[in-house]
């Protein structure tokens, strides 16, 4: 009944989407394999994309090649660049999206590629002989066979769901669990452990007074996740804020002894930076309020999604207590919040290129790797995806470092450091974020997208005129001064010191009160090579600015990333023997014989090796 595929994708969630699309498009024949065809990269928790950190990645997703940027563009109900009173490395896309037209944009998508097969089924166990992976065995009886497989589970292994003192096998609410794949796993050999997260009510907007709440509107200018031609978002529905009270944290007290939290029915490791409401009001006892944002759940529904208000609580305490946020007197919910534990796989038993160090041509991207966030999941299921076609057929992987791309950070960080509670991303955990910036993204992977074949020829001409206008442009402002009659009046305009001579335009711009659309507007010819842009006139104006009034701080950074490299990516003999190495630390040799470090810089990121076992290496490896 079935061919023999190239790939195996098991799971079509954000990282599965991604994956299958990817190999398909790179010309491998993939069969993507999911429980349900109809939830084909559901948004299971929050109806948005983006966010601090986050939303670099999607740019970075979008720039190599990736869909995930293409699909909230198409999707986007509501756009908001972050952080836009910090420096530019903080500054990070959002978008509130429809969850139904997300899902069915995705399905589109991956329909419309003919090297993608689909089957709804359970996989309950993977084939493996001397050599590998060679296939997969599902519920329904088949055997098919493929020459990789990429594991993207979600929280479908052995889920079990959680909402009072109730708790019932299930991936996502409505929706059974996997169960029998992590057995098989474990018969290979994987160590696994159990997660925990959880998602808040959903409500009727028609029950919500949303003359009580704080609006949040959109942007004025919104912009978009991906480099190529989407389209623009023409208008938007606004976001709410409200506040939880004394009197809603004594009302969700009242169930902490029906909490499966508390009662130690849950034993998975719950996300630190998304935690429950009960658990913010039992950590935080001194707070007095919350803040909640309540999100539109799509352009043509009166669903609303309660961020910041997951619980697992009876459900009747959780409306009792919702029904005491300001705004909320007469709320009806159309589901209530739980919270779900899952098995997952620490990824410290995978390689750089996410394939696994057991089974060879095993991939494994997204939560079954301890991350949480359909971001960071759909980052692995792309570099998962692009790796199994490159391993069968014997081409290099492709593997990011820490200075080209967050995708790097969050690989590098999962493999080498391993994970104790459910892994999400910040823009703290990148060393060079100067250097990787949502706004250039395209101009740090592109070219690599382009050379694996992933990114189209239309992409990189596009990215090549985007880089040719930078040029241009830089050059101008370096070259062109401005007379200080010609500037004063704008500089006293804008609180900013005048001047008693004339001026080069980039020296100028190096102040914060001046930007480069008000030298446009005094300069003609300025403002004329802008335009010759056409619409990349935005994103070029943009880059320009940015190079000019940071470009200290991105020389410094490079300088240190290049210093770094240097031994960043010196590679570590595969079959090397650690036990031997008398001068290595105790705890050194334990470790870097179990972890298996691939180069200095992943061995130097291990818990509990220090600069002194580096040292020793280097010495091992002749430098």
């Amino acid at each position: 009944m079935f061919d023999c595929y190239d790939v195996i994708v098991v799971g079509a969630g954000h990282a599965g989407c991604e994956a299958a699309h990817a190999i398909g498009t790179l010309g491998s024949r993939v069969l993507l394999i999911t429980m349900n065809m109809g939830a084909m990269g559901q948004m299971s928790c929050n109806p948005s994309i983006g966010g601090i950190a986050k939303g670099q990645i999607v740019r970075e997703i979008d720039a190599l090649g990736g869909m995930s940027g293409v699909v909230a563009d198409h999707t986007t109900i509501q756009f908001r660049m972050l952080n836009k009173s910090k420096g530019p490395a903080m500054w990070s896309p959002r978008a509130q999206n429809d969850r139904v037209l997300f899902s069915l944009y995705w399905r589109q998508l991956l329909e419309g590629n003919l090297n993608v097969d689909f089957l709804q089924d359970t996989v309950l166990g993977l084939v493996v002989n001397k050599n590998g992976i060679c296939g997969v065995t599902t519920q329904l009886g088949y055997t098919i066979q493929s020459k990789a497989v990429v594991l993207t589970n979600g929280t479908f292994l052995n889920g079990v769901i959680h909402i009072g003192t109730r708790q019932f096998s299930g991936g996502r609410i409505g929706e059974g669990a996997a169960v029998g794949l992590t057995a098989s796993l474990r018969g290979l050999g994987f160590h696994s452990d159990r997660m925990k997260t959880g998602t808040p009510v959903r409500v009727d907007g028609r029950t919500i007074d949303f003359a009580k709440l704080e609006e949040q509107k959109g942007d004025e200018n919104p912009g978009r996740f991906s480099f190529i031609s989407t389209p623009q978002l023409k208008q938007q529905r606004s976001c709410f804020i409200a506040y939880t009270s004394e009197a809603v944290h004594d009302t969700l007290r009242t169930g902490f002894e029906f909490s499966p939290m508390f009662s130690g029915r849950i034993q998975g490791i719950g996300p630190r930076y998304c935690p429950s409401i009960e658990d913010k009001i039992e950590r935080f006892s001194h707070r007095t309020r919350h803040q909640l944002f309540v999100e539109p759940e799509g352009w043509n529904t009166v669903e609303y999604y309660i961020n910041g208000f997951s619980s697992s609580l009876p459900d009747d305490v959780q409306v009792a207590a919702l029904r005491k946020v300001v705004g909320f007197e007469k709320a009806k919910i159309f589901r209530p919040g739980y919270a779900i534990e899952y098995d997952y796989f620490p990824p410290v038993q995978l390689t750089s290129s996410l394939e696994t160090k057991l089974v060879p041509r095993l991939f494994f991207a997204g939560q079954i790797n301890g991350t949480t966030g359909y971001e960071e999941a759909a980052a692995q299921g792309l570099l998962a995806g692009i790796n199994a076609h490159r391993r069968i057929n014997d081409l290099y992987p492709l593997i990011l470092n820490r200075s080209e791309a967050y995708i790097g950070v969050l690989i590098d960080d999962l493999i080498t450091k391993g994970v104790d509670e459910p892994y999400r991303m910040f823009t703290s955990r990148a060393e060079y974020r100067t250097l990787l910036r949502q706004d250039n993204a395209d101009i740090r992977l592109t070219p690599l997208g382009y050379k694996i074949n992933l990114a189209s020829a239309d992409r990189m001409r596009k990215l090549e005129t985007k880089i040719k206008a930078i040029d241009t442009v830089n050059f101008f402002l370096n070259q062109t001064s401005i007379e200080a009659s010609e500037v004063n009046n704008y500089l006293a305009y804008n609180d900013s010191a005048t001047v008693i001579q004339k001026q080069k335009l980039a020296s100028l711009l190096l102040r914060p009160q001046v930007s480069l659309e008000g030298l446009a507007w005094l300069v003609p010819k300025l403002n004329q090579l802008l335009l010759n842009s056409g619409e990349l006139a935005g994103e070029v104006s943009e880059e320009v600015e940015i190079l000019i009034k940071y470009a200290a701080y991105i020389s410094k950074e490079k300088e240190l990333a290049d210093k770094l490299n240097r031994y960043e990516s010196l590679a570590i003999p595969i079959d090397i023997d650690y036990l031997p190495m008398v001068s290595l630390s105790t705890e050194a040799r334990q470790k870097l014989s179990v972890q298996r470090p691939e180069t200095i810089g992943q061995a130097s990121r291990i818990s509990g090796i220090n600069p002194s076992d580096i040292s020793v290496l280097l010495v091992f490896l002749g430098r």
